[in-house]
């Protein structure tokens, strides 16, 4: 007899319920990720008072980056890099806006006219 073959005598342990631990299943769920999907529905007399829906998605960054989720990244509420480039924006379209006012307003280079030099009209008619 081999190397390779079974014995007989081997006694094998009967197989018994499998168990996992709570950061086993925390692992396996951020790795593959889970959705939770739910509507909420409050009626008075078949007229729809309030309707909730509910989507959530529990992963793992790197989980929900694969999955095209990544809004963390833009908003300026938790990312520090998202609110310097929300400043920067609103920035350059502050400085747009008054580019485009200064464009509009007289040119204040050139001689005034006669008419702003000379103040307001003087009517011809004199009244008594």
């Amino acid at each position: 007899m081999t190397d390779l073959d079974f014995r007989q005598d081997t006694v094998y342990a009967p197989a018994g319920p499998h168990t996992t631990n709570l950061a086993d299943i925390l692992e396996r769920v951020l790795d593959k990720g889970i959705v939770i999907a739910g509507d909420i529905k409050i009626d008075l007399l078949d007229i729809e008072l309030l309707t909730i829906r509910l989507r959530l998605f529990v992963a793992s960054v790197d989980t929900a980056k694969k999955a095209g989720i990544d809004w963390w990244e833009t908003d300026p509420a938790l990312s520090s890099h998202a609110a310097r480039n929300a400043l920067l924006d609103e920035n350059r379209e502050l400085r747009a806006r008054l580019e485009a006012l200064e464009s509009q307003a007289p040119d204040e280079s050139q001689a005034p006219d006669e008419s702003r030099a000379s103040g307001p009209k003087q009517s011809s008619q004199s009244r008594n």
